[in-house]
Formats: C-alpha cells, structure tokens, sequence
C-alpha cells in the first residue's frame, strides 16, 4: 500500500478540537443524567455520536484513514442515532415521560450496524481502495482478488439519502410536537412567553441548518468530499453548548483553589460519627430556620462559618448524610421556596425574575435551568399548573 501523505491545516484542528471538546462535554452530561433519565441524557449522547462522526471525518479529512484502515466507515450506523436522539431530548422537555419504548427509535441504528458488519469484516485493502474512492485521490488503487463488496443488498451506496430521510421524518415530528406544545398554552411557535419552547426553537433551527447544509453539501458533492463543511458547523453548535454550559454553571459562585482537581474525599478524615450528626443539625438548622440559602452569596466556606466548622467537615456530612454536593442542597431548598411562593397570591403577581431575587438567584436563566432540573417543568409552568 502506498503511503499517503498527512494533509493538516487549520480546518483540521478545528475539527479536532471540536471532537476533544464535544467527547468531554458529553462525558459530563451523560454523567449527571442517565440516573435521572433527564432530556441532557439524550443531548449528551446526540453530542458523542457527533463527536464520533466528526472524528471519522477527521480521518477522511487529514488522510489519517489511511494508518487506520480498520476504522473504516465505523461511525456509519451512527447516522441513525442523530435524529432519535434529538427528538427524545425535545419530547422530554416538552413534558414526555421516560420510557423504555424509546429504545425503540434506534432500531434503525442497530439494523444498519448489523449489516455494516459485512463491511468491517474486509481486508485492509479493500478499505483502502474504498477509502480512494470515497475521497476522490488520483492513487493507483491496489490489485486484489477480492470479489465480494460487504453491501450484499447493494443498498449501502444509499446511506446518504437514507440518512436525510431519517432526519427529516423526525423533523416534522419535532415541528408537530413544538406547534402542539404552543397551541394548548394559548400561544404560537414563533411567539411564546415559554423559556423551554424558546430555547427548543433555538436548538430546533441548528438542526434544521445542519440538515439543509447536509443536503446542499451532499448534492453538490461526490461521496464523503465535502462533510467538513457540515463538521465544521458541528464544531460552531459543540462549542457554543459548551459555553451555555459554563455560562450557567454553579462553579463559578464557588471559591475554587486554582487547577484544583479531583481526589480521593474524606478517605483519611478524623471525623466521629457523632460529630457528624451533630453538623448535620447545625446544617438544617441553618436551610430549614435560619434559611442560608436566600443569600445569593451563599457559599460553602459561609455556611461553615456560620455554623463554626470547616468547609472540609461541612462538605463531607453534606455528602455522606444528604447525598448531595453543597449547591445541589442550596438548590433544592431554593426551589423548594420557590414552589411555596408561586403557589401563592403573591406569587402570582411576581415576575419569575423576582421570585429568582427572593430565592437567592442573581440571574432568571440559572433559575429557570434549576428549576426545570429539579421539577421538569418551568416556574411559569409549575405556577400556571
């Protein structure tokens, strides 16, 4: 086999960095949500399988394909995982329940990798004449007695329009749902009051882009040549999500020493049984009769003082006794305030932004994305209910 040079340039290390971050982010999301069944579960997959495509793309892109010829095509059934997961990531939002049938829609996926499997289990050579094609190189393919092509159907040439299909079955079951959604508030689809419905939108349109360019980049182009283009706006969503994520985290109301990093909790902590009990009540003490987290300066070493203990103490009885971090705990007592005083006269007269101020919020978006959290429904949706 002929050695093929490596082609690296700047669109190239933007999809690579685009892979490295959309891998970590979903590591994350996945991580906080499939106990939970969350709608982020379903975000954090649909993020790792475009990571994982975008990564063969960057094989394709970079001639890097050629060290790894065994990788060949491995993302292909993939295709079938992007338009599910989208749609269970809106239909939990939307007020869906989890359930098992939603295993379901990745039927398809699990067909096509069953019959790519004919494919993956080619010679080297094969791959790396296929790969040739696919890329459209002036390179003397190999000379191989291989007869047999792993596309016994003779339907894999098809996977392109198969793909964009599913995309936009699920598409307009997406657009039903959202329209549905609006219609039984009262409202519209372009012309809402609904945080979630505003945010779906917004999410809903990088969709409907990637799709068109999807089209455009796949009509215009012969085989895999031009899916930089459609990575390249993957690259653009992966960090714009990332940014969301970071712009809204709770890290940042935290005092955090500098590159602090993960270690082994409590493992040599001196810390009886008793005295930890006895934290424990000082802690309820302070959330349930003093209510510590109405301070939107709450903080982990404030809670310590007040109560005269060490962040270090605090944290671990939060931990071992509660189950929860620090500001999972300051969350569900701030949302459980804010509950009582939406159910009330007042409550009701209240912007959401204002019931955020007496809760301990500073900002209405961060309000809003714990609340829904925690509740699965908005503030304005729990008060409306």
């Amino acid at each position: 086999m002929q050695d093929i040079p490596i082609e690296l340039d700047v669109v190239a290390l933007i999809l690579i960095f685009g892979v490295i971050q959309g891998v970590f982010v979903s590591f994350f999301l996945i991580k906080k949500s499939i106990r939970k069944m969350s709608p982020n579960l379903y975000m954090g997959i649909l993020i790792f399988i475009l990571s994982l495509i975008m990564f063969e793309g960057w094989l394709n892109y970079t001639n890097y394909i050629f060290k790894v010829l065994w990788l060949t095509n491995f993302s292909e059934p993939l295709n079938f995982v992007i338009a599910p997961s989208i749609y269970l990531f809106v239909s939990l939002q939307l007020g869906s329940k989890s359930s098992k049938k939603h295993l379901l829609h990745f039927i398809p996926f699990v067909i096509w990798l069953i019959y790519c499997v004919f494919f993956f289990l080619l010679s080297n050579e094969f791959k790396y004449n296929d790969n040739l094609g696919a890329m459209q190189l002036d390179i003397p393919q190999l000379t191989t007695n291989e007869q047999y092509t792993g596309d016994p159907l003779g339907i894999r040439n098809y996977v392109n329009q198969a793909t964009i299909f599913h995309i936009l079955i699920y598409l307009f079951f997406m657009t039903q749902q959202q329209f549905l959604f609006a219609k039984k508030r009262g409202e519209t689809f372009f012309n809402t009051k609904s945080d979630i419905l505003k945010s779906l939108r917004n999410s809903f349109y990088h969709f409907l882009i990637i799709t068109v360019i999807l089209i455009l980049v796949k009509s215009t182009f012969q085989s895999d040549v031009g899916d930089y283009l459609i990575f390249l706006y993957i690259t653009f969503m992966i960090f714009l999500t990332s940014y969301q994520i970071m712009n809204t985290s709770s890290y940042f109301k935290q005092t955090s020493s500098f590159l602090q990093g993960p270690v082994l909790k409590y493992k040599k902590s001196s810390l009886l049984e008793e005295n930890k009990e006895m934290i424990l009540d000082a802690i309820l003490n302070q959330m349930k009769i003093e209510k510590y987290y109405l301070k939107s300066t709450a903080s982990l070493s404030g809670l310590a003082k007040a109560i005269g203990e060490s962040s270090h103490h605090v944290s671990q009885v939060v931990n071992e006794k509660l189950d929860q971090t620090f500001f999972e705990m300051i969350a569900f007592y701030r949302i459980e305030e804010a509950k009582t005083i939406l159910k009330t006269e007042l409550g009701k007269k209240l912007t959401i932004e204002e019931v955020a101020e007496r809760v301990g919020y500073n900002s209405k978006s961060a309000f809003n994305t714990v609340f829904k959290k925690l509740t699965s429904q908005t503030p304005s949706k729990f008060r409306d209910s």
